[in-house]
Protein backbone atom coordinates (compact mmCIF):
# COMPACT_ATOMS: atom_id res chain seq x y z
CA UNK A 1 0.00 0.00 0.00
CA UNK A 2 1.11 3.22 -0.56
CA UNK A 3 0.55 5.45 2.38
CA UNK A 4 0.52 9.02 0.38
CA UNK A 5 -3.21 7.89 -1.01
CA UNK A 6 -5.46 10.45 0.27
CA UNK A 7 -8.32 7.89 0.53
CA UNK A 8 -6.14 4.69 2.16
CA UNK A 9 -4.94 7.34 5.41
CA UNK A 10 -6.45 7.21 8.80
CA UNK A 11 -6.60 10.52 10.64
CA UNK A 12 -5.49 9.81 14.53
CA UNK A 13 -5.21 12.48 17.34
CA UNK A 14 -2.39 13.65 19.33
CA UNK A 15 1.23 12.76 19.15
CA UNK A 16 0.92 10.31 16.29
CA UNK A 17 1.13 9.79 12.72
CA UNK A 18 -2.19 10.59 10.71
CA UNK A 19 -2.39 7.18 8.79
CA UNK A 20 -6.99 6.90 7.69
CA UNK A 21 -10.14 7.68 8.14
CA UNK A 22 -12.68 7.44 5.50
CA UNK A 23 -15.10 10.30 6.11
CA UNK A 24 -17.58 8.77 3.99
CA UNK A 25 -18.33 6.22 1.37
CA UNK A 26 -18.42 8.91 -1.64
CA UNK A 27 -14.68 9.73 -0.68
CA UNK A 28 -12.82 7.05 -2.81
CA UNK A 29 -9.87 8.50 -5.10
CA UNK A 30 -9.04 5.34 -7.27
CA UNK A 31 -6.86 6.02 -10.13
CA UNK A 32 -5.83 9.05 -9.15
CA UNK A 33 -1.45 9.71 -8.69
CA UNK A 34 -0.48 8.14 -5.41
CA UNK A 35 1.59 11.38 -4.77
CA UNK A 36 -1.08 13.85 -5.16
CA UNK A 37 -4.63 15.07 -3.14
CA UNK A 38 -8.04 13.98 -5.31
CA UNK A 39 -9.62 16.83 -6.52
CA UNK A 40 -12.30 18.68 -4.03
CA UNK A 41 -15.54 19.14 -3.93
CA UNK A 42 -16.83 16.34 -1.94
CA UNK A 43 -19.43 16.71 0.84
CA UNK A 44 -17.84 14.44 4.08
CA UNK A 45 -19.95 13.55 7.48
CA UNK A 46 -17.91 12.81 11.18
CA UNK A 47 -18.81 12.51 14.44
CA UNK A 48 -16.74 14.23 17.12
CA UNK A 49 -16.84 14.30 20.93
CA UNK A 50 -16.00 16.41 23.65
CA UNK A 51 -15.02 14.57 26.86
CA UNK A 52 -13.23 14.63 30.05
CA UNK A 53 -10.16 12.66 30.17
CA UNK A 54 -8.90 10.76 32.93
CA UNK A 55 -6.05 13.50 34.36
CA UNK A 56 -9.11 15.56 34.25
CA UNK A 57 -7.78 17.27 31.26
CA UNK A 58 -10.37 17.52 28.22
CA UNK A 59 -9.92 16.03 24.72
CA UNK A 60 -11.95 15.78 21.25
CA UNK A 61 -12.08 12.21 19.96
CA UNK A 62 -13.67 10.41 17.25
CA UNK A 63 -15.65 8.24 19.36
CA UNK A 64 -16.62 7.81 22.58
CA UNK A 65 -14.19 6.99 25.00
CA UNK A 66 -10.99 8.45 22.47
CA UNK A 67 -10.59 11.66 23.18
CA UNK A 68 -6.91 12.92 22.83
CA UNK A 69 -4.72 16.02 23.33
CA UNK A 70 -4.12 17.21 20.72
CA UNK A 71 -8.03 16.40 18.78
CA UNK A 72 -7.93 14.17 15.86
CA UNK A 73 -6.33 15.45 12.54
CA UNK A 74 -9.33 16.78 10.58
CA UNK A 75 -7.87 16.65 6.41
CA UNK A 76 -9.98 17.33 3.67
CA UNK A 77 -9.73 18.98 0.28
CA UNK A 78 -10.17 22.18 -0.91
CA UNK A 79 -13.76 22.91 -2.33
CA UNK A 80 -15.03 19.85 0.19
CA UNK A 81 -17.97 21.10 2.90
CA UNK A 82 -17.04 19.21 5.96
CA UNK A 83 -20.47 17.98 8.16
CA UNK A 84 -19.53 17.70 12.13
CA UNK A 85 -22.24 15.76 14.05
CA UNK A 86 -20.69 17.37 17.36
CA UNK A 87 -21.30 15.52 20.96
CA UNK A 88 -20.86 17.61 24.21
CA UNK A 89 -20.38 14.99 26.71
CA UNK A 90 -18.54 17.04 29.56
CA UNK A 91 -20.71 18.93 32.65
CA UNK A 92 -20.41 22.15 31.04
CA UNK A 93 -21.41 23.86 27.76
CA UNK A 94 -18.47 23.59 25.16
CA UNK A 95 -18.23 24.00 21.22
CA UNK A 96 -16.17 23.65 18.21
CA UNK A 97 -14.95 26.89 16.44
CA UNK A 98 -12.58 26.53 13.95
CA UNK A 99 -9.90 28.87 11.88
CA UNK A 100 -9.47 29.32 8.08
CA UNK A 101 -12.82 27.92 6.66
CA UNK A 102 -16.25 28.95 5.20
CA UNK A 103 -19.00 28.67 7.41
CA UNK A 104 -22.81 30.37 8.57
CA UNK A 105 -22.88 31.94 11.96
CA UNK A 106 -24.42 29.40 13.28
CA UNK A 107 -21.32 27.04 13.11
CA UNK A 108 -19.46 29.70 14.91
CA UNK A 109 -19.32 27.86 17.95
CA UNK A 110 -19.52 30.83 20.57
CA UNK A 111 -22.12 31.79 23.25
CA UNK A 112 -22.28 35.00 21.91
CA UNK A 113 -24.94 33.89 19.06
CA UNK A 114 -25.71 30.81 21.05
CA UNK A 115 -24.11 28.50 19.02
CA UNK A 116 -22.71 26.43 21.64
CA UNK A 117 -23.47 22.83 23.01
CA UNK A 118 -25.34 22.25 25.80
CA UNK A 119 -24.13 19.48 28.44
CA UNK A 120 -25.33 16.25 26.81
CA UNK A 121 -26.46 18.20 23.85
CA UNK A 122 -25.31 17.78 19.96
CA UNK A 123 -25.56 19.74 17.50
CA UNK A 124 -23.88 20.00 13.57
CA UNK A 125 -21.24 22.07 12.54
CA UNK A 126 -21.06 22.58 8.96
CA UNK A 127 -17.42 24.06 7.56
CA UNK A 128 -16.99 24.81 3.63
CA UNK A 129 -14.01 25.11 1.80
CA UNK A 130 -13.19 26.80 -1.94
CA UNK A 131 -10.49 26.64 -4.40
CA UNK A 132 -8.95 29.96 -5.38
CA UNK A 133 -10.42 32.20 -7.89
CA UNK A 134 -11.10 35.71 -9.60
CA UNK A 135 -14.17 37.72 -7.95
CA UNK A 136 -16.82 39.60 -9.77
CA UNK A 137 -14.99 42.83 -8.88
CA UNK A 138 -11.70 41.26 -10.66
CA UNK A 139 -9.48 40.87 -7.60
CA UNK A 140 -8.51 37.71 -6.20
CA UNK A 141 -9.57 35.47 -3.60
CA UNK A 142 -7.35 33.32 -1.81
CA UNK A 143 -8.07 29.62 -1.29
CA UNK A 144 -8.95 27.68 1.59
CA UNK A 145 -5.57 25.12 1.87
CA UNK A 146 -3.72 25.57 4.22
CA UNK A 147 -2.98 24.55 8.09
CA UNK A 148 -5.57 25.89 10.40
CA UNK A 149 -7.04 24.45 13.91
CA UNK A 150 -10.39 24.01 15.76
CA UNK A 151 -10.52 24.34 19.32
CA UNK A 152 -13.18 25.36 21.76
CA UNK A 153 -14.73 28.50 22.90
CA UNK A 154 -16.98 28.38 25.72
CA UNK A 155 -15.53 26.10 28.68
CA UNK A 156 -14.71 28.54 31.08
CA UNK A 157 -15.07 31.83 29.40
CA UNK A 158 -16.84 33.08 26.61
CA UNK A 159 -13.61 32.72 24.68
CA UNK A 160 -12.90 29.13 25.60
CA UNK A 161 -9.85 29.88 27.61
CA UNK A 162 -10.47 26.62 30.29
CA UNK A 163 -10.90 24.64 27.37
CA UNK A 164 -8.25 25.37 25.50
CA UNK A 165 -5.79 24.94 28.77
CA UNK A 166 -7.01 21.63 29.44
CA UNK A 167 -6.79 20.23 25.83
CA UNK A 168 -9.96 21.26 23.69
CA UNK A 169 -7.67 21.49 20.62
CA UNK A 170 -7.00 20.18 17.48
CA UNK A 171 -5.18 20.20 13.59
CA UNK A 172 -7.11 21.25 10.28
CA UNK A 173 -5.58 20.32 6.97
CA UNK A 174 -6.90 21.61 3.62
CA UNK A 175 -5.27 19.96 0.89
CA UNK A 176 -4.98 21.74 -2.50
CA UNK A 177 -5.40 19.61 -5.82
CA UNK A 178 -1.38 18.17 -6.97
CA UNK A 179 -0.50 18.84 -3.28
CA UNK A 180 2.38 15.84 -2.23
CA UNK A 181 0.87 14.19 0.75
CA UNK A 182 3.41 13.00 3.23
CA UNK A 183 4.01 9.30 4.76
CA UNK A 184 2.66 10.42 8.56
CA UNK A 185 1.81 13.72 10.22
CA UNK A 186 2.57 14.91 13.56
CA UNK A 187 1.19 17.53 15.07
CA UNK A 188 3.09 20.01 17.87
CA UNK A 189 0.91 22.70 20.02
CA UNK A 190 2.59 25.17 22.13
CA UNK A 191 -0.15 25.72 24.68
CA UNK A 192 1.38 28.49 27.32
CA UNK A 193 4.66 26.53 27.98
CA UNK A 194 3.63 23.07 28.10
CA UNK A 195 3.52 20.97 24.33
CA UNK A 196 0.84 19.17 23.65
CA UNK A 197 -0.68 19.39 27.36
CA UNK A 198 2.52 17.95 28.57
CA UNK A 199 4.66 19.77 31.36
CA UNK A 200 8.07 20.59 31.26
CA UNK A 201 10.75 17.98 29.85
CA UNK A 202 8.22 15.20 28.89
CA UNK A 203 8.16 15.71 25.46
CA UNK A 204 6.31 14.99 23.07
CA UNK A 205 8.69 12.89 20.99
CA UNK A 206 8.32 11.59 17.23
CA UNK A 207 9.70 9.07 15.32
CA UNK A 208 10.68 8.44 11.34
CA UNK A 209 13.24 6.21 9.53
CA UNK A 210 15.38 8.18 7.25
CA UNK A 211 14.12 9.06 4.06
CA UNK A 212 10.54 9.24 5.43
CA UNK A 213 8.23 12.24 4.06
CA UNK A 214 7.56 13.54 7.37
CA UNK A 215 4.52 16.79 7.80
CA UNK A 216 4.59 18.60 11.29
CA UNK A 217 1.22 20.80 11.84
CA UNK A 218 2.57 23.53 14.64
CA UNK A 219 -0.19 25.39 16.40
CA UNK A 220 -0.13 28.20 19.14
CA UNK A 221 -1.91 28.47 22.25
CA UNK A 222 -2.26 30.11 25.36
CA UNK A 223 -0.68 33.57 26.89
CA UNK A 224 2.83 33.83 25.51
CA UNK A 225 4.98 34.03 21.77
CA UNK A 226 7.31 31.50 21.39
CA UNK A 227 9.84 30.64 18.35
CA UNK A 228 9.64 27.41 17.41
CA UNK A 229 12.77 25.71 15.88
CA UNK A 230 14.12 21.89 14.35
CA UNK A 231 17.29 21.25 14.83
CA UNK A 232 18.92 19.50 11.68
CA UNK A 233 16.12 19.80 9.83
CA UNK A 234 14.64 23.38 7.69
CA UNK A 235 11.65 24.28 5.47
CA UNK A 236 10.18 27.02 3.13
CA UNK A 237 7.50 29.85 4.71
CA UNK A 238 5.00 29.52 2.64
CA UNK A 239 1.54 27.21 2.73
CA UNK A 240 3.09 23.66 2.24
CA UNK A 241 6.59 24.19 3.50
CA UNK A 242 8.16 22.99 0.51
CA UNK A 243 9.49 24.66 -2.43
CA UNK A 244 7.94 24.85 -6.08
CA UNK A 245 11.17 25.02 -8.11
CA UNK A 246 14.43 27.08 -8.32
CA UNK A 247 12.93 30.21 -8.70
CA UNK A 248 10.33 30.07 -5.62
CA UNK A 249 11.49 33.03 -3.74
CA UNK A 250 10.25 31.24 -0.18
CA UNK A 251 12.35 32.17 2.29
CA UNK A 252 13.90 28.61 3.82
CA UNK A 253 13.65 28.60 7.59
CA UNK A 254 14.36 26.32 10.69
CA UNK A 255 12.74 28.98 13.64
CA UNK A 256 9.53 30.43 13.13
CA UNK A 257 8.11 33.26 15.57
CA UNK A 258 4.93 32.44 16.77
CA UNK A 259 2.01 33.77 18.76
CA UNK A 260 -1.77 32.55 20.22
CA UNK A 261 -4.04 31.04 17.32
CA UNK A 262 -1.05 31.27 14.85
CA UNK A 263 -0.55 27.98 12.91
CA UNK A 264 1.57 26.86 10.06
CA UNK A 265 3.10 23.35 8.87
CA UNK A 266 5.55 22.29 6.38
CA UNK A 267 6.92 19.04 5.07
CA UNK A 268 10.33 17.35 5.55
CA UNK A 269 12.39 14.44 4.73
CA UNK A 270 13.62 12.70 7.52
CA UNK A 271 17.69 13.18 7.63
CA UNK A 272 17.98 14.40 4.55
CA UNK A 273 21.60 15.58 4.67
CA UNK A 274 22.09 15.27 8.54
CA UNK A 275 21.47 11.17 9.09
CA UNK A 276 19.94 9.46 11.37
CA UNK A 277 19.41 10.75 15.29
CA UNK A 278 17.58 12.48 18.23
CA UNK A 279 17.17 15.46 17.19
CA UNK A 280 15.70 18.37 19.35
CA UNK A 281 12.66 20.51 18.30
CA UNK A 282 11.73 23.52 21.13
CA UNK A 283 11.01 26.78 21.78
CA UNK A 284 13.69 29.37 21.38
CA UNK A 285 13.06 31.84 23.62
CA UNK A 286 15.86 30.73 25.77
CA UNK A 287 13.88 30.79 29.15
CA UNK A 288 10.64 28.18 27.95
CA UNK A 289 13.53 25.99 26.65
CA UNK A 290 15.36 26.15 29.77
CA UNK A 291 11.76 25.53 31.79
CA UNK A 292 11.35 22.10 29.50
CA UNK A 293 9.59 23.31 26.28
CA UNK A 294 11.26 20.53 24.00
CA UNK A 295 11.20 17.17 22.70
CA UNK A 296 12.98 15.14 20.06
CA UNK A 297 12.36 14.04 16.62
CA UNK A 298 14.06 10.55 16.80
CA UNK A 299 15.13 9.84 13.07
CA UNK A 300 16.10 5.92 12.99
CA UNK A 301 18.23 4.32 10.71
CA UNK A 302 16.90 1.22 8.01
CA UNK A 303 17.76 -0.96 10.98
CA UNK A 304 15.64 0.90 13.44
CA UNK A 305 18.63 2.34 15.45
CA UNK A 306 19.33 6.07 16.51
CA UNK A 307 22.99 6.94 16.76
CA UNK A 308 23.51 7.99 20.51
CA UNK A 309 20.34 7.34 21.56
CA UNK A 310 18.92 4.80 23.94
CA UNK A 311 15.10 5.20 24.51
CA UNK A 312 15.54 3.69 28.59
CA UNK A 313 17.50 6.74 29.42
CA UNK A 314 15.17 9.18 28.04
CA UNK A 315 11.52 7.46 28.85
Amino acid sequence: MDRRRFNQRVLLGGAVAATSLSLTPEVASAGLPASTAPAGGEVRHIKLYAEKLADGQLGYGLAKGKATVPGPLIEINEGDTLHIEFENTLDVAASLHVHGMDYEITSDGTKLNKSHVEPGGTRTYTWRTHAPGRRADGTWREGSAGYWHYHDHVVGTDHGTGGIRKGLYGPVIVRRQGDVLPDMTHTIVFNDMMINNKFAHSGPNFEATVGDRVEFVMITHGEFYHTFHMHGHRWADNRTGLLTGPDDPSRVVDNKIVGPADSFGFQLIAGEGVGAGAWMYHCHVQSHADMGMVGLFLVKKKDGTIPGYEQHDHG
